[in-house]
């Protein structure tokens, strides 16, 4: 009876892949009601007269060849269930040429500063073993399908992201680049089980499961031990990893020219690529506060280029004063996935007050193995070009990571306000005080209820948004009028956040019709060459490229989209908000520290509007 019962029960759980077959395809918008929404989100950066031109532009668009390349289009989605997902990959991130590892990655600092880990010099292994046994043991739940199902609302969330998670790389090509994914669930089979650990210019490898058990905290202890004991009594290595922070094409180069000096270079770099995630022992130590994580986060993000896998799905940093963060390629993944992994783990290390209280035994397991590259000349002189070059555009980057204390998420459900929409509107008006016009932004809205959904562009810079910020700006207008107007902006953003989510966005139906043109061999339709497309922020010109971070102790961070640009992003939880603001140094009229402080006295100042008009 007890074998039944076990099974019936087992097979009444959900697996975490199974609703991957049912989910919708994501819909083409119709071509009328995405071009009107493109009207409405160019309008706040055009005079009356560009605005008439722009619309004759688009009326000449919708009723000629943009109704052709939108039948294309339809056509092509009848047979897809993701009529985006090859497409964006290449445009968004694999066709890039430029350094990936600096411009597109993200990263995120590890908040156990706030509870278990303050930072300690001493603690880098011992915290390290811990972090990483759960997350293996995530790595376990993923193979056994037994990570949750994620939902918006009853709405069944797409899960595909989850598996890029582990043994996920990216590979430079001389054109374009590519991705291997090598995780396999346990029906689906074997799985690479092993770690790669950086540490002073070395690589080194060991397996995670040693006699069919995973390894545990004493025993990944002994092996990173190892690992650093060795690196910190010989010299350095030739720190290969820098080259992965190269131009594309430079490192796609480069990594041939490996392969050419001794073929075993890429068997080495093949068991990098399919690694369960890379460790990175890193030397730094950097300041941190509950208040300030500005220092861990610029160092995530920008750090000692050696013990970096650039185009890992996962590296794991710590510090040496105990202190960690999680650096990530983009490509396969969006900022929420690993956030619910990140989540999991800091939830299991609060569990055990960032202890292991298992067995302290150790088994006799294989000593960490070496992986030593054949280099040459060539090859020592390029990491030295390369970290010179690497050093160079990152002392040029600005960023803080404050939080601002004075409340949170938990005022604002009080006040009926959407937290997501709140920070949006306080950073437009912020950039409207500091810059004295609007700025062109783009948010990221999810859409993961269709088959392999990613993201949509939501355009906060409404004429909604606007209005309201010239009414505060205005000082002989009523507090009355401010709210009502921001109440009119907080609508529209939230009208707009439901329809992106529900694949009703335009930015992503306008580069579909693009890609369109371009693969039949068409000229570019005039509404892509009008200067509305690009000063709305088309074409990847948003100003402010933002992203809320969930509603965790995590948040991260990815450099600005464009050289006069912020990169903004935010984690709203009950008593604070926290945000990453990162600009140029060498772009004379951002500022990164402004804005932020800029956004924080907005904060106040919506809060104090709400208060006013219930005197």
């Amino acid at each position: 009876v007890c074998i039944m019962e076990k099974q019936v029960l087992e097979s009444s759980e959900e697996r975490t892949f199974q609703y991957q077959d049912s989910l919708p395809s994501l819909p083409v918008p119709p071509l009328n009601e995405s071009l009107s929404k493109y009207l409405d989100a160019v309008k706040p950066f055009l005079n009356q007269e560009e605005y008439q031109r722009t619309e004759n532009i688009v009326k000449n668009f919708e009723n000629g060849i943009g109704k052709e390349l939108h039948q294309k289009l339809l056509e092509r989605a009848k047979t897809r269930r993701n009529w985006l997902e090859d497409w964006w990959l290449n445009v968004a991130y694999l066709d890039l040429r430029i350094s990936t590892q600096i411009h597109c990655n993200m990263a995120g600092p590890g908040p156990y500063i706030e509870h278990c880990w303050p930072p300690k010099e001493g603690t880098q292994i011992e915290r390290a073993s811990v972090n990483i046994w759960h997350t293996l043991k995530y790595w376990d739940l993923l193979r056994t399908e037994k990570v949750a199902i994620e939902r918006s609302g009853n709405a069944v969330l797409d899960m595909n992201q989850f598996r890029m998670l582990f043994c996920t790389c990216k590979v430079p090509g001389v054109t374009r680049d590519s991705i291997g994914s090598y995780f396999k669930t346990e029906t689906e089979g074997e799985c690479p089980s092993h770690l790669i650990v950086l540490c002073r210019g070395r690589v080194f490898a060991f397996d995670a499961i040693h006699e069919g058990g995973m390894v545990t905290p004493p025993e990944i202890f002994r092996q990173l031990t190892y690992i650093q004991k060795r690196c910190h009594s010989e010299p350095d290595g030739p720190g290969l990893a820098a080259l992965t922070s190269n131009e594309r094409t430079k490192w796609a180069e480069l990594r041939e020219y490996l392969i050419d000096l001794d073929p075993k270079n890429l068997t080495l770099l093949e068991k990098i690529q399919r690694s369960l995630f890379v460790v990175c022992l890193d030397d730094s130590s950097p300041h941190a506060t509950p208040e300030d994580y500005s220092e861990i986060t610029r160092l995530g993000l920008t750090g000692d280029p050696t013990v970096r896998w650039g185009d890992k799905s996962y590296n794991s940093i710590f510090f040496s004063n105990g202190t960690c963060s999680a650096f990530c390629d983009h490509s396969p993944f969006d900022g929420m996935t690993l956030i619910t992994m990140l989540s999991y783990a800091e939830k299991k290390v609060i569990e055990n007050e960032g202890r292991w209280k298992g067995s302290d035994k150790v088994r006799d397991i294989p000593w960490p193995e070496e992986l030593v590259f054949t280099v040459d000349q060539k090859i020592i002189n390029e990491i030295g070009r390369t970290k010179e070059l690497y050093y160079k555009k990152v002392s040029d980057l600005q960023l803080v990571n404050y939080a601002f204390t004075s409340f949170g998420k938990a005022l604002m459900k009080k006040k009926k306000l959407h937290p997501d929409t709140f920070v949006q509107l306080a950073l437009q008006l912020a950039y409207y005080k500091c810059h004295g016009r609007p700025g062109c932004c783009y948010e990221t809205a999810m859409t993961r209820r269709f088959y392999h959904g990613r993201t949509e562009t939501i355009r906060p810079c409404t004429m909604e948004a606007v209005e309201w910020c010239k009414s505060m700006l205005d000082p002989s207008d009523s507090t009355y009028r401010r709210l009502q107007l921001m109440h009119q902006a907080f609508a529209k953003h939230n009208k707009m956040r439901k329809e992106c989510e529900n694949g009703k966005g335009f930015d992503r139906h306008l580069l579909g019709l693009l890609l369109i043109a371009q693969e039949q061999g068409l000229p570019v339709p005039e509404l892509y060459m009008d200067n509305a497309f690009t000063v709305s922020g088309g074409g990847g010109n948003f100003i402010l490229s933002t992203s809320l971070t969930g509603y965790t102790r995590f948040n991260g961070s990815v450099l600005p989209m464009v050289h006069h640009g912020y990169g903004f992003f935010y984690a709203i939880r009950d008593d604070r908000i926290v945000t990453t603001c990162s600009s140029w140094k060498s772009c004379p009229e951002t500022d990164a520290e402004m804005l932020c402080r800029a956004v924080f006295q907005c904060f106040q100042d919506m809060l104090q509007l709400t208060v006013a008009a219930q005197l």
